[in-house]
């Protein structure tokens, strides 16, 4: 057995400057630069600089390039809300970081030690790497508080030749095989060229170094990893698309009316409802007959069922345009608020509601309130109005089609998607009220996101925003349709409706935990395996 340790490639101060700068370069895969080959770079980058490393040194290097990624990449929380959440968020998520940064940084240490061969080096290694870095999304995309999915490297592939691939194993199962594509590159590029002519399989030097033959056998030694590199990245990239059956088809308009939706806009009451009725009022002028009309998250800021006037706007439109009306806003039950999506039929009201089943924590509640309280009053302070979580199912059955519903942040949940298609969603509305963020990236970013669900499902997708981007997208990802940001109007298009099951649905959950706590397990074993030929040696 080889009890070797690696070597840092890099001295430590070099390796933080490295991981500051991979951070920075990882973030660049995604919108708003969105150049995804980058994010492959700032793996790669991340994994260099833990090889060799001391736990400590290995927490201190992931925490520095995780708080380089977020502090740019979640950049848009502080627009508003100035910089403690930013920092704050960006500090939790790199702690998070930090801790699977030292499993990474074990697996380097023990991994080689007890498989020590090829299949260790090139294969078992890899899986164990990229199993924990699959780990830690999985555990910060569901706690705490329901955790923070936003960050997840697979989430910067919606416009590459690999977005194709959630449709196989979702969004974690992506993750997944982005970094053991990264992992065995580095492990080709970074080992004796072993096992070829002159080497054995521990990397030793051949007895011949520097006779002309072992010139030759160096050179030699190249092309195989090549070859094999070459051979990882093809396997990767020709994963084939999923096949979409369609069923049939719906006609949906969507209205973006661009209304004072922002926390600070400084809205009169009832200002966002009329914003979005005048952009649906266009519609009506146009002669459209769509099958249902969507408005976005908060769409009405007057709740309908306890607002007269509210309701007869929504009548009236529903009545011209002859279709119900899927419509966001705030809804009260017993003391307790949500943040409610409501199916109104003209003439009916609300025969159906969704509420959000995770508000987000420090956004739309406080969380251990008294806690959190004492260290930012003013901010925590802010956040009068507590949303409960609904346990409601995310799904309207509208003339017969059944929609599933994503009201803004729900959209990076991967368990309401499944849900959702669960229940038999055979297109996706995703209701958003970005007005918080302005011009940021965090737009692009969700929009992203809502592109690989509709590539994850493939399901028609309807991401309509209060202030935009809006866009239809159909279920191979494509943009059927679009509205600006910060303009008022609408979209109408006939989308593919779709109901056959694609394997990430089907067992993209268990694909995650599998991969995840396959990765955890090949890390205790390999540490337990270890550990008797240190008490020989002692």
């Amino acid at each position: 057995m080889n009890s070797r340790s690696p070597r840092p490639i890099l001295p430590l101060w070099v390796a933080l400057i490295v991981a500051a700068g991979a951070g920075i370069v990882l973030d660049g895969g995604f919108p708003d630069l969105g150049i995804w080959p980058l994010t492959f770079v700032g793996i790669a980058l991340i994994l260099v600089t833990l090889i060799g490393r001391r736990l400590g040194s290995a927490f201190l290097v992931g925490f520095v390039a995780s708080l380089a990624f977020y502090l740019v990449h979640v950049s848009w929380t502080a627009l508003y809300l100035g910089p403690v959440p930013w920092v704050a968020l960006s500090t939790l998520e790199s702690l998070f970081f930090a801790a699977g940064a030292m499993l990474l940084t074990l697996a380097y240490r023990w991994v080689p030690r007890v498989w020590p061969h090829r299949l260790g080096r090139y294969l078992l290694l890899p899986l164990v790497v990229a199993g924990l870095w699959t780990l830690r999304e999985e555990i910060v995309s569901t706690w705490p508080y329901g955790g923070f999915a936003w960050g997840r490297v697979a989430l910067s592939q919606s416009e590459s030749p690999l977005a194709g691939v959630v449709a196989w194993t979702g969004v974690s199962g992506l993750s997944f095989l982005m970094v053991l594509l990264v992992a065995v590159l580095v492990e080709i590029v970074r080992t004796p060229r072993e096992n070829t002519i002159g080497w054995d399989v521990r990397g030793r030097r051949p007895a011949f170094t520097g006779s002309a033959t072992a010139g030759v056998a160096a050179r030699v030694g190249y092309l195989p990893r090549i070859t094999a590199a070459v051979a990882a990245i093809t396997v990767l990239f020709a994963i084939p698309l999923w096949p979409v059956a369609q069923t049939g088809t719906t006609t949906i308009a969507a209205v973006q009316g661009n209304g004072k939706a922002g926390y600070f806009d400084g809205a009169a009451p009832g200002d966002v409802l009329a914003a979005q009725a005048s952009a649906t009022l266009a519609l009506i002028d146009k002669n459209v007959q769509p099958d249902m009309v969507v408005w976005p998250e908060n769409g009405s800021d007057l709740n309908p069922l306890e607002n007269k006037q509210a309701a007869d706007v929504l009548d009236y439109l529903g009545n011209a345009l002859q279709a119900p009306l899927v419509v966001g806003t705030i809804t009260e039950n017993g003391g307790k608020y949500y943040n409610s999506s409501l199916l109104w039929e003209p003439g009916f009201g609300s025969t159906d509601q969704y509420d959000k089943k995770h508000p987000v924590p420090f956004g739309e509640y406080v969380p251990d309130r008294a806690f959190w309280e004492p260290f930012a009053p003013d901010l925590i302070g802010l956040i009068q109005r507590e949303y409960t979580p609904g346990t409601r199912d995310n799904v309207f059955d509208i003339g017969g089609v059944v929609a599933g519903l994503s009201i803004c942040f729900d959209i990076a949940d991967d368990a309401l998607t499944r849900d959702a298609v669960r229940d038999g969603a055979e297109v996706i509305l995703a209701q958003t009220n970005n007005a918080d963020f302005g011009r940021t990236d965090e737009n692009q970013q969700q929009l992203a996101i809502a592109r690989l669900r509709s590539i994850e499902t493939a399901r028609s997708l309807v991401n309509i925003s209060t202030v935009g981007t809006s866009q239809m997208i159909g279920p191979r990802g494509e943009t059927l349709s679009e509205i600006p940001a910060y303009e008022p109007g609408s979209m109408v298009a006939t989308l593919p409706l779709v109901s056959t099951i694609t394997p990430a649905m089907a067992f993209g959950a268990q694909l995650a935990w599998f991969v995840s706590l396959g990765g955890l397990l090949g890390l205790i074993v390999a540490g337990i395996s270890q550990r008797p030929s240190r008490r020989r040696r002692g």
